[in-house]
């Protein structure tokens, strides 16, 4: 673990030294036009290479705005629905444009109001744009977070179309009793897979369905076990007793990888925070510290930058304890 971070650490140095020789040969071209044309020049130079890129790739450009726009909407909309969420689109469209101007607006008017205008800029324009970025992985957590719930269901779910199926009972009648008696989300995905059933779905395409909708290694293989022995016969209750054996297996294994990357996750969260501990205790000691670091446009950017640094580490850091069970 620590020579991965080591090795994040100098990642982030050669990229630091990457972008100042980019920043070094951007100087070195724009000098002789800065000379020549004055900064109007370059402003043209800039604008008209903008308006050249954009044009050859105005398809990929628009393509970008519309995924960006509509297709965040629909994009959480249908995540929405497989959390079993009723929502109309016009409220999604409501709230994204509140998260993309409407917080930025409101926060760069509370900095205005506390005289910190320039700093309210940098500061709403950071809040726009977490707000434009967050809806997707705010609604890609919370289906992660179901499905996490419902690998802890299944197991009580198999035992309960297990005894239904020794009791006599129908494949969907067992089905039944695992919708009265277990909690959702297990409960709401088994009820929806009954729904489609009693509408004329076949029930294969509605065990595909909602393996498509839970797409876990658990839900494949008893989907799976279940249409092979639908065709070829066999006994489900003891098929069922054999995957509830297989999972617990499987959890006992994902909460030791979990005890594993807990260390991980500390580490991570302790790093991360201390340049926030630093600029605390700098802060204490100095009173005028804050007023020289975000009194200016220069410390705003360096304070920015050391921000943007500190969450690359983090990223780097979390994706290297992210181990796939």
């Amino acid at each position: 673990m620590n020579r991965n971070i080591i090795i994040a650490i100098l990642a982030a140095v050669g990229l630091l030294a990457f972008y100042e020789e980019l920043f070094s040969l951007f100087v070195s071209i724009a000098k002789p036009i800065l000379d020549v044309t004055g900064p109007r020049g370059i402003l043209i130079v800039v604008g008209v290479l903008t308006f050249l890129y954009c044009y050859k790739n105005s398809v990929k450009l628009f393509d970008w705005i519309e995924d960006q726009t509509y297709g965040t909407r629909d994009y959480i909309i249908k995540k929405c629905e497989l959390l079993f969420i009723e929502v109309e689109p016009i409220k999604v469209t409501y709230l994204l444009v509140f998260l993309a101007f409407g917080l930025s607006t409101l926060t760069l008017c509370a900095f205005a109001l506390a005289g910190k205008f320039v700093l309210g800029i940098f500061v709403g324009f950071l809040v726009g744009f977490l707000g434009w970025k967050s809806p997707k992985p705010i609604v890609n957590f919370m289906i992660k977070m179901r499905i996490k719930k419902f690998e802890t269901q299944i197991v009580d779910a198999l035992n309960l179309l297990a005894n239904g199926l020794r009791a006599g009972r129908g494949l969907q009648q067992s089905m039944s009793m695992v919708v009265e008696e277990l909690p959702a989300p297990v409960s709401q995905e088994f009820n929806l897979i009954l729904q489609q059933t009693k509408i004329g779905v076949p029930i294969n395409e509605a065990f595909d369905n909602f393996v498509t909708r839970v797409p876990t290694e658990d839900n494949n293989m008893f989907v799976a076990s279940i249409n092979i022995l639908r065709e070829t016969g066999g006994n489900l209750a003891e098929t069922f007793d054999t995957i509830i054996d297989i999972i617990r297996e499987r959890i006992r294994l994902k909460q030791k990888i979990a005890t594993y990357v807990a260390q991980g996750f500390q580490q991570a969260m302790i790093m991360f925070s201390m340049p926030f501990v630093m600029a605390m205790f700098f802060g204490s000691s100095d009173p005028t510290f804050f007023d020289k670091l975000l009194g200016t446009p220069v410390g705003i950017m360096m304070a920015l930058v050391a921000l943007m640094f500190d969450l690359i580490g983090l990223f780097v850091i979390l994706k290297i304890i992210d181990i796939k069970a």
